[in-house]
């Protein structure tokens, strides 16, 4: 806890010194003109280097459709001048749903989805001349299931860190080969719904310990899923990522949002060092994201730790944590190294396949700084923006028409945004749109507060 600090950066000049102090490589530059160039995506081109990265709102209609609230926020990422918007997490099947306002595209409800993905092509061209890349994240929530108002885990192995903290009891409730086995097919199924509701590509996502991203760390699980073969870890994602590239053609984009440092102990966890989770093993990682691109993906993002467990700063550094996360000992500077790190080995390994970076929004008015320094020594291909674009979803536009991010307008890292999310309520900022957000806020830390005390008695 002792390096952990506020952000109190001036200027560019006192940051560099913070970097130089603590001797981590955060690279910087003045020269922003690399954010601004088309990155080639499978069939398609970018407009620029700059994306927005899935953020859950859990605000859509309970059908899974978009709700106006839903609409709004994908609107205001769509006019902001970023070249690509990564869709947050879409399930695959109900009882996959990490919460009751999850996004599902259903056959039902195709015709909204195919709606706003055209309003929002207009928004992007209408104010930036931006053709607009749309890629829709494909999940299943696994061991973070809430389809209606109560935890209803699904996990891929036993894991005695996480399981008191998920309602897992039962062996019953690790899921079979046989539903793996069904369950690459919803996949393709949504992966072609997409495709027919406009949007330009999918994500198979394995990040943050749902189900997908905890297959990887199965080494304890039986069968062909399961054990210390990488091969039998990574299966159903190879395998789900093999059949939507069938399915879709050549022309659509098959993503992967890939964990590659869970920091959690062996043998649950996966990146990390067998004997100290804290240090990344990229080994695996590396491996894995060759695979992926030889099966057939053709952009990946990265993320890791896990945002439900005590130890969220792999993934999000931040100035307050959410309400019993404590500080962590490391630096926020040292943890977007490492991040930006992560980046860099995997964008090696994919080779021509582009890497989107993240890990930036710490940095404030300085991401394009960090950005662009990191796409002109590509250690990346794209700089994404995750919350953000919660805070500031017009951010590109700014760094394009004024060279600048303005302060006044920067996401804070105060995580309310997540603490909104693990209320239950509906998730943006709390700050920065705060006419919309901090009654919701409200509501659900009071909703919260309540649902505790009444567990007391």
């Amino acid at each position: 806890m002792e390096n952990h600090k506020v952000f109190r950066f001036r200027t560019l000049n006192e940051l560099k010194e913070e970097v130089e102090k603590e001797g981590v490589r955060i690279d910087l530059t003045e020269d922003l003109s690399p954010l601004k160039q088309p990155v080639k995506i499978g069939r398609r081109t970018s407009s620029n280097s700059m994306a927005v990265l899935p953020m859950e709102g859990c605000d859509c209609n309970l059908d899974g459709s978009p709700s106006e609230l839903t609409k709004r926020r994908y609107l205001r990422y769509a006019g902001g001048g970023s070249g690509l918007v990564w869709w947050e997490a879409n399930t695959v099947v109900e009882e996959g749903k990490a919460n009751p306002h999850a996004l599902m595209l259903t056959r039902d409800n195709l015709g909204s989805f195919r709606e706003l993905v055209q309003e929002t092509r207009k928004a992007a061209k209408d104010k930036n001349g931006v053709s607009l890349i749309h890629i829709l994240q494909l999940t299943h929530s696994g061991r973070y299931s809430r389809p209606v108002d109560a935890p209803e885990p699904m996990v891929a192995f036993r894991d005695p860190l996480l399981d008191p903290r998920n309602g897992v009891v039962r062996d019953d409730q690790v899921v079979s080969d046989d539903y793996l086995d069904a369950l690459t097919g919803k996949f393709v199924e949504a992966a072609l719904l997409a495709k027919e509701a406009g949007f330009d590509g999918v994500d198979i996502k394995a990040v943050h310990k749902y189900l997908v991203s905890e297959l990887l760390g199965g080494f304890t699980r039986k069968g062909k899923y399961g054990g210390e073969s990488l091969e039998n870890r990574s299966r159903f994602l190879i395998q789900t990522v093999k059949a939507v590239r069938r399915a879709v053609g050549d022309d659509f984009i098959v993503a992967c949002r890939l964990n590659v440092f869970d920091a959690h102990p062996y043998p649950y966890g996966f990146g990390c060092d067998r004997n100290d989770m804290w240090k990344w093993d990229s080994t695996e990682p590396v491996a894995l994201i060759k695979m992926l691109v030889a099966s057939g993906v053709d952009l990946l993002a990265l993320s890791s730790s896990n945002p439900y467990y005590i130890y969220p700063q792999f993934g999000r550094p931040f100035d307050i944590p959410s309400l019993g996360v404590p500080a962590p000992k490391e630096s926020q500077l040292a943890i977007i190294a490492q991040m930006f790190e992560f980046t860099r080995a995997a964008q090696k390994a994919a080779g021509s396949v582009p890497v989107i970076g993240n890990g930036y929004s710490w940095l404030r008015q300085y991401i394009p700084n960090a950005g662009a320094a990191n796409l002109k020594s590509h250690s990346c291909s794209m700089v994404g923006l995750g919350r953000s674009s919660f805070a500031y979803p017009d951010a590109p536009h700014d760094i394009f028409t004024k060279g600048a991010m303005d302060p006044r307008k920067v996401c804070v890292t105060c995580s309310k945004c997540t603490q909104i999310m693990r209320d239950h309520g509906s998730t943006g900022c709390v700050v920065r749109d705060a006419g919309v957000y901090l009654p919701i806020y409200r509501k659900a830390r009071a909703a919260a507060q309540a649902n505790a005390e009444k567990d007391k008695k």
